[in-house]
C-alpha cells in the first residue's frame, strides 16, 4: 500500500506542477497487458536427483496462469531541449497470488516499480545530447535482436550527429553495485567487507552510418566487474530482469552453486575482471521490397580464478577456468508482397570445446533479448502469463539455426497471421556434457538467457504461430501458440556420463492468449 501510495503522490506532483509552471507541457502514454496461458515449457517431464532418489517431475508449475501487467510513462517537456521522463510498471502481477496484490482483497504491495527515471536535455548551441538516469538500452543490432545487452539500466547517453548519415553515441552503464551482503568465509578479507568489490561498469561506442539503402553500425564495449560482483544476498529482492540476475558471464559447466555458475568466485586474488564486446550489424534496403540483414557479434570475460568442475556424479572434478569467449553471426533475408512478407534467417554461435580447463568458447552476455522466434525468444510480446515460459530472450550462445517464416499474413480486416518454423542444433562438444547437471542444462528460460545446452547431437524443432487481432486502435487481442520438438539425443548424454542420466525428456508446448491496451 505505501508504494501505490508514493505512485500516486508523484504523479499528482507532476500534474499539479503544470498549473504553476504553464511552460511545461506533460504527456502521459502506456500500456494495459492482461494475460492467459496454458503450457509446460520444460524439455524434462521427470529427473532424479541421485541414483537412490526416486524420479520426481521436473516442472510443478500450473498449467494454467493468468497475470496482468501496467506501465504507465509521464513526460515533462520543457522545450525540444530539455525534457524528463518517469516510466511505472505495476505487476507482473499473477492472478491469485496475495503477494502480488493479486489475492481476494488485492492489497499486495510488492509489484510497483520504477522502470526507469531519466532526464534529456542539450547543450546550449550545440547538437550534442545527454539522457541521464534509468533508461532502456539496446546494443545495435539487425536481424533477430541483441543477443548482447537489452534492458534497463543506470547511465549516462551522450549523442552527436556531425550530419544526416553519420553520428556517434557513448555510453556509460552501472548495472550493479552495493548487492553483496558480505560474510563470505571463503573472501580473503574480514566478515565486515558488505558491498566489498561488487560494481560493473561498461562503456560503450555506436557509430551509426546511413547511406542510400545502406545502414551500418560499429560499436564495441569494455567492462570491468568486482569479484563479487555476483554475489546477492537474496535474488528476489533484488529483482534484477524480473527477479534473478540475467547476466551469462560463466561458463555453463558444473554445479550451479556459487562458485561455479557465477563469474566471480571467491577463490581468486584479482579484485576486478575485464570484459569486452564487439559488433557490426548492417541492413541493405536499397532493393525494396528486397530486405537483407546480418549481425556479426563477439564477447570476452576474463578469467576470474578458476573452479571445480565436477563429473561421475562428484565423485572427482577437473580444475577449470572461468574464462568465457566467443562469437556469433545471424542473418534475415525478406521480401515485402502484398499478402505478406516471407523470409529466411539463420544463425551460428561458436560452442564449447569439451575442455573446461580452458573456459568457455560460447560468446557471453548481459541480457540478451534474441527474437527471430517468440517460444525460445522474444519475437512477440516478450511477456506472458505462464513463471516458466520461456520467451525471455536468448542469446543464440552454443547453437544454430535456420528458420522460415512469414508474417503480417490477412484473410479478414484488422486481423493478422505469422507463422514461424526454425530447427536449432548445437555447436558444443559432447564431451562437455560430463561436466552438466541435466536439468539445469535442459531447463531453458528459469534464470538464464543462454538457452538449452545443445550439443552437436542434438537439436530443437519449434514452431510458432500468432495471430494479431486490432480490435479498436488502441486495443488488440494476441492469441499465440507453440510447440518445440525435442530432438535432444538421450543416448549421447547418457554414454558422456552426465551428471543426472536419469531423465525423462518431453516437448514442450504453449498458447497464450493476450489483451493490449496502448495508448
Amino acid at each position: 500500500m505505501k508504494r501505490l501510495c508514493t505512485l500516486i503522490l508523484a504523479a499528482g506532483m507532476l500534474l499539479g506542477a503544470a498549473s504553476g509552471a504553464s511552460a511545461i507541457d506533460f504527456k502521459a502514454k502506456g500500456q494495459w497487458l492482461m494475460g492467459f496461458g496454458v503450457g509446460d515449457t520444460t524439455l524434462i517431464n521427470k529427473t532424479r536427483d541421485g541414483a537412490a532418489a526416486n524420479k520426481q517431475k521436473y516442472n510443478n508449475e500450473d498449467m494454467f496462469q493468468a497475470r496482468q501487467r501496467v506501465r504507465l510513462q509521464l513526460d515533462a517537456v520543457a522545450s525540444e531541449a530539455l525534457s524528463g521522463t518517469v516510466y511505472f510498471e505495476i505487476g507482473s502481477q499473477k492472478w491469485g497470488n496475495a503477494n502480488q496484490g493479486g489475492a481476494l482483497g488485492a492489497d499486495g504491495n510488492s509489484v510497483i516499480k520504477i522502470k526507469r527515471a531519466y532526464i534529456d536535455w542539450v547543450v546550449p548551441q550545440t547538437d550534442l545530447k545527454f539522457r541521464m538516469g534509468i533508461q532502456g538500452v539496446t546494443l545495435p543490432n539487425k536481424a533477430g535482436g541483441s543477443a548482447v545487452f537489452d534492458t534497463d539500466v543506470a547511465g549516462i547517453t551522450a549523442s552527436y550527429q556531425f550530419n544526416e548519415n553519420v553520428g556517434l553515441t557513448a555510453l556509460w552503464m552501472r548495472p550493479f553495485n552495493d548487492n553483496y551482503a558480505g560474510g563470505n568465509w571463503r573472501d580473503i578479507t574480514s566478515n565486515n567487507n558488505r558491498n566489498y568489490l561488487d560494481n560493473m561498469d561498461l562503456v560503450a561506442l555506436m557509430l551509426p552510418v546511413t547511406l542510400d539503402g545502406f545502414e551500418i553500425t560499429p560499436w564495441a564495449m569494455y567492462g570491468m566487474r568486482g569479484k563479487n560482483t555476483g554475489k546477492f544476498a537474496d535474488y528476489a529482492d533484488s529483482e534484477l530482469s524480473d527477479g534473478y540476475p540475467n547476466f551469462t558471464l560463466a561458463p555453463y559447466s558444473g554445479n550451479r552453486g556459487e562458485d561455479n555458475w557465477l563469474p566471480n568466485s571467491g577463490r581468486t586474488g584479482k579484485a576486478y575482471g575485464s570484459m569486452f564486446w564487439a559488433g557490426l550489424p548492417f541492413a541493405i534496403t536499397a532493393w525494396d521490397p528486397l530486405n537483407i540483414e546480418v549481425d556479426l557479434n563477439y564477447g570476452y570475460v576474463e578469467a576470474m580464478g578458476r573452479y571445480d568442475a565436477p563429473r561421475d556424479g562428484g565423485a572427482w572434478s577437473k580444475r577449470s577456468s572461468t574464462e568465457r569467449s566467443g562469437w556469433l553471426a545471424k542473418a534475415l533475408v525478406e521480401y515485402k508482397l502484398d499478402w505478406g512478407v516471407p523470409g529466411i534467417f539463420g544463425w551460428y554461435a561458436s560452442g564449447d570445446d569439451g575442455n573446461p580447463r580452458n573456459g568457455s568458447e560460447r560468446m557471453p552476455s548481459i541480457d540478451p533479448y534474441g527474437n527471430f522466434t517468440s517460444f525460445m525468444g522474444d519475437g512477440n510480446y516478450g511477456w506472458g502469463p505462464g513463471a516458466g515460459y520461456v520467451d525471455k530472450g536468448v542469446s543464440y550462445a552454443g547453437t544454430w539455426g535456420i528458420g522460415l517464416r512469414v508474417k503480417d499474413v490477412s484473410f479478414l480486416e484488422d486481423l493478422k497471421h505469422s507463422l514461424t518454423v526454425a530447427y536449432w542444433g548445437g555447436t558444443n562438444s559432447p564431451s562437455e556434457i560430463k561436466y552438466m547437471d541435466t536439468a539445469y542444462a535442459w531447463n531453458y528460460g528459469t534464470d538464464y538467457s543462454d538457452g538449452p545446452y545443445l550439443t552437436t547431437e542434438d537439436s530443437l524443432l519449434e514452431f510458432n504461430l500468432i495471430n494479431a487481432w486490432q480490435i479498436y486502435e488502441n486495443l488488440e487481442m494476441n492469441l499465440e501458440l507453440g510447440y518445440i520438438v525435442n530432438c535432444i539425443d538421450n543416448d549421447a548424454w547418457k554414454k558422456a556420463g552426465a551428471r543426472d542420466t536419469s531423465f525423462e525428456k518431453q516437448d514442450a508446448w504453449k498458447a497464450q492468449l493476450i489483451f493490449a491496451y496502448s495508448f
